[in-house]
């Protein structure tokens, strides 16, 4: 597929930014090399079947000045975050970066080695723990800390560790409270609408290069390998709670609610390091991930920032995160962390006073002004979140999807809205010709609400295609975070050669297998098909054999319904392990494993009406 070159409205825009953004600081390449033992060279890596999944070596052509088709900012941001090799943080704390969305940190102990973040895959943790062997040494892994609860921070366990070494005790899986939970769920209750909105976020099948994906902000993009996890043996629930890890002393503070659900930080006082987790990072994050999530709350963000600074600051020494470089140096880590704070401690207070004054999500998101200091500082960009959709993350988490105008109280969904519209301006031809007019005036915000009408009313209509993609791809060039441009490259790539489905998923097996009873019955009602069930009177009972627990399971009203130990009558009741459930619920119904008692078919009239969701649902068209 051949992309069109920036316009010259584009190009405009690209020169004024080089201009007037401080590109003569380059601290952050220094902080960036700092420190640097060996590169990650080649950095492909490959699966058992030799199948690429992970290759940093595709970005090779971030060098030199920004093209005309990256945001200048966002180029510089790629070029820091591609940097792929083993570093020094400190002297017995290591850093592999470039092996993965996500940083994995290695910290030396008095036999072994502490492993923070084991990255999303298998293949990529592993290929980084053999660079720091080969240049460290042959050390035992004796303890795994997971910071937060997604997945680019615990999948790759399996790499650096293994559930026989973890049973029998010679590995501890440290995580912050509630992490299992949080894991889980975010990857199985909405994981097929969230892998397929992450394709769209992270450019899973763009090319790569200046006119396609040059990253995502926060690390290049998602590694494609194995995704695995193992229960922690030690949660930690309290800020202040210490514990010595195979002679190493490790404080920790806890920050749930923050960019996790289940987060934390730790200290490490015989380092006087201290790592943020993915709170204080070099871009301003995500309220609202554009793939989608809870929204989160950046005045507890904030809060625990303060506490972080109050508690460790006067005796850190370096401050390192999950994703980006180290800071070191005692007053640039107090200007580092608290640029941080006010940066979510700002649009929160900031958002919530124009909310106050009437204005909605969108008007906030237009108006609100970012201090001036905060502006030249280049950790505030928004190459991964955005102040534009975060603060409408905070209207939507304070005030909800409604704006208060009963106009828009019930409007018309999209495709009935478009065919409305198309049909007042005059036809969809005249859209078009509205939309083209915008275009070469560069108005390409507005030329793409038109063109999403039109699409949306006729999506057989190239012209309307061409010419959308063409907008969306001018959006994308213009863009300084990375996940909008690839939003838009990867809207343009669905117009001119179709859906590309969901690359990849989360959910995999040996994640699916951690879902506690309870949320894999969840799992099961989150997928019945409502009106098929109207009907349906359904009664089961489910034992589980290897857990020793007992469910009743109603369906009425499209509904299921569960209760452990629920008393009544059932049609049938059926004995099974946790892993034949879940087999069951993925679809295998014929193999052994189940005993049965009663009327059987009732079973078969359940899973009619399991719906297992679509991961090639549409988005840029209807």
């Amino acid at each position: 597929m051949e992309r069109k070159p920036a316009s010259s409205s584009i190009r405009a825009r690209q020169e004024a930014a080089r201009t007037s953004m401080p590109f003569d600081d380059t601290r952050d390449f220094d902080d960036a090399d700092r420190g640097f033992i060996a590169a990650f060279d080649p950095a492909v890596v490959k699966n058992a079947s030799g199948e690429v999944v992970w290759d940093a070596e595709s970005y090779s052509f971030l060098v030199g000045e920004s093209p005309a088709t990256v945001h200048p900012s966002l180029w510089r941001q790629s070029q820091l975050a591609v940097k792929a090799g083993l570093y020094e943080v400190v002297e017995g704390v290591y850093q592999l970066r470039g092996f993965d969305l996500s940083n994995m940190t290695v910290v030396e102990s008095d036999t072994g080695i502490i492993v923070i973040d084991p990255l999303i895959s298998e293949e990529t943790a592993s290929a980084g723990l053999s660079l720091y062997r080969a240049n460290r040494g042959d050390r035992k892994v004796v303890a795994v800390i997971y910071t937060h609860s997604h997945v680019d921070h615990f999948g790759g366990v399996f790499g650096v560790t293994t559930q026989a070494d973890v049973d029998a005790g010679t590995v501890q899986i440290i995580a912050p409270e509630d992490f299992v939970g949080h894991a889980v769920a975010e990857n199985v209750f909405a994981g097929t609408a969230m892998s397929r909105r992450a394709g769209y976020m992270y450019g899973a099948t763009l090319e790569r290069g200046p006119q396609g994906q040059v990253g995502a902000g926060l690390g290049q993009t998602t590694s494609t390998g194995s995704v695995g996890l193992i229960i922690p043996t030690l949660e930690i629930s309290t800020t202040g709670e210490t514990h010595i890890v195979d002679g190493v002393e490790i404080e920790f503070q806890m920050a749930p609610g923050t960019e996790a659900p289940a987060e934390m930080h730790f200290y490490f006082p015989k380092f006087r390091a201290l790592c943020m987790a993915e709170n204080a990072t070099h871009t301003l994050h995500n309220l609202l991930t554009l793939r989608g999530a809870l929204v989160r709350d950046p005045h507890v963000w904030s809060q625990y920032l303060t506490e972080a600074i109050a508690t460790f600051a006067d005796r850190t020494d370096v401050v390192f995160a999950s994703h980006h470089w180290p800071t070191w140096g005692g007053d640039r880590i107090i200007e580092f962390m608290s640029q941080q704070r006010d940066l979510y401690a700002y649009l929160h207070d900031q958002t919530l006073r124009l909310l106050n004054r009437g204005y909605t999500g969108a008007e906030a998101a237009e108006r609100i002004q970012m201090p001036p200091a905060l502006e030249r500082a280049w950790n505030t960009h928004g190459y991964y979140g955005s102040v534009n959709h975060n603060v409408k993350a905070i209207a939507q988490r304070y005030l909800g999807w409604f704006d208060g105008n009963p106009a828009r109280l019930w409007p018309h969904p999209p495709e009935q809205l478009a065919k409305r519209y198309v049909d007042v301006i005059g036809g969809i031809e005249k859209v078009v010709d509205a939309a083209q007019a915008a275009f070469d005036a560069g108005d390409y915000r507005w030329a793409a609400t038109l063109l999403d009408h039109a699409v949306f009313s006729d999506d057989t209509h190239q012209p309307a295609r061409s010419l959308y993609a063409d907008t969306l791809e001018q959006l994308a060039y213009g863009s300084e975070n990375g996940t909008w441009r690839n939003f838009y490259l990867s809207g343009a790539t669905e117009l001119r050669q179709g859906n590309f489905g969901t690359p990849v998923s989360t959910s995999a097996p040996s994640v699916v297998m951690q879902l506690t009873p309870e949320m894999l019955l969840d799992a099961v009602a989150i997928r019945i098909d409502g009106p098929k069930a109207w009907n349906l009177d359904l009664k089961l009972a489910l034992e589980l054999t290897d857990l020793d627990r007992t469910f009743r399971i109603t369906l009425k009203n499209g509904v299921l319904v569960y209760l452990e130990n629920g008393a009544g009558a059932v049609d049938l009741t059926m004995r099974l392990s946790k892993p034949r459930l879940l087999s069951l619920v993925a679809g295998d119904a014929e193999s052994e494993g189940i005993v049965y008692d009663g009327d059987a078919s009732a079973l078969s009239t359940l899973l009619s009406v399991l719906d297992s969701g679509d991961p090639s649902f549409n988005i840029v068209t209807p």
